[in-house]
């Protein structure tokens, strides 16, 4: 028993007899690909078209401080590189240091917490300076002169 591919177009017998035990090929002709991908194409939801809010860089607004486990990832690098001076991957230092951060206690993290709590409290009063020359206008003139508009 011969079975011929399914909408091939061609003679040849592509598949070989089913009571032998062989596998039957099968060939699809480009018009069933075509079909499948204007299917799968049709079932797209079309995308809405993003409106890209192109923001001013403003240099003098302050930046925001560091968490407490990015004043710990600076204390662990140092000590770490010193230990294992072989190991140069920022993955390796991170995952060992992200393991280390999970396994201390809040008692270990609490010097850290307390670095980011100033930080915090000096970008708070940044901000609300930085805010109050804005609603002012000092920084106006300046804003139509910045480096960054070339």
């Amino acid at each position: 028993m011969v079975k011929k591919a399914k909408g091939s177009h061609s003679t040849s017998s592509a598949s070989a007899s089913a009571a032998s035990g062989k596998l039957v090929l099968r060939i699809k002709s480009n018009e069933g690909i075509k079909r499948s991908v204007r299917q799968t194409n049709s079932r797209k939801k079309p995308k809405a078209k993003l409106k890209k809010n192109k923001q001013k860089f403003d240099a003098m607004k302050p930046k925001k401080p560091p968490t407490a486990f990015f004043y710990f990832l600076e204390d662990f690098r140092k000590e770490f590189q010193e230990k294992n001076p072989d190991v140069k991957s920022m993955r390796d230092i991170g995952k060992a240091c992200g393991e280390k951060w999970k396994t201390m206690t809040y008692e270990e993290k609490v010097q850290y917490y307390d670095v980011a709590t100033e930080k915090r409290a000096e970008f708070d009063r940044a901000t609300a300076e930085y805010n109050k020359k804005i609603e002012s206008g000092e920084f106006d003139e300046t804003d139509e002169e910045s480096e960054f508009d070339e």
